[in-house]
């Protein structure tokens, strides 16, 4: 971030900020990114995940699929690599968001209840806060390509973005099952 200069007066003087967020970063980004690959890595996992989103209420549920598992990976490898962070972070948000809508919220908090609660999805969208408004830190590929990002707008514009890109698709592409009677 542009503001703590202080901080990056090395480039090899990491310290566990750095270290820490590599490594939130590194766990939060790949298992997102596996997240995704779970959704195309077979022809009836695809087949199955687009059937699952037609269940959910989602419109076209193979491009749902393919745009959410085409997220869920881009945003995980751009988060764990600390690449456009704050853009990934706004990309984690937005699809977190959308899955707690669809598919968890109805279940109550703990993701052990049956349909999975929302405590899965909502540790997601913190960590993805937290990341946009904290940077990368000095173990990543913006700070090796001097890409800067000033915190608070930072933090903001991924939330912002996130939920608006959210709320889009959904007013979109969402259409809530009705439940029978």
């Amino acid at each position: 971030y542009a503001n703590s200069a202080d901080r990056y007066s090395s480039p090899m003087n990491y310290d566990t900020l750095d270290v820490a967020l590599l490594v939130l970063r590194g766990y939060f980004g790949v298992t997102l990114a596996l997240h995704g690959w779970n959704k195309v890595r077979s022809r009836s996992a695809g087949a199955g995940t687009a059937g699952w989103f037609t269940s959910i209420g989602m419109r076209n549920g193979r491009l749902s699929a393919i745009l959410a598992a085409g997220t869920e990976i881009s945003a995980g490898l751009a988060l764990t690599l600390g690449l456009f962070t704050p853009l990934a972070a706004a990309a984690t948000i937005g699809v977190m968001v959308v899955a707690t809508v669809v598919a968890h919220a109805k279940n109550g908090f703990f993701i052990f209840r049956p349909g999975q609660g929302w405590e899965y999805t909502a540790a997601f969208i913190a960590v993805a806060v937290a990341i946009a408004g904290t940077g990368p830190g000095r173990i990543s590929l913006d700070s090796a390509l001097a890409v800067t990002f000033e915190p608070w707008p930072s933090f903001v514009g991924a939330l912002a973005i996130g939920v608006i890109g959210a709320t889009a698709q959904l007013v979109v592409m969402w259409r809530q099952p009705r439940n029978e009677p």
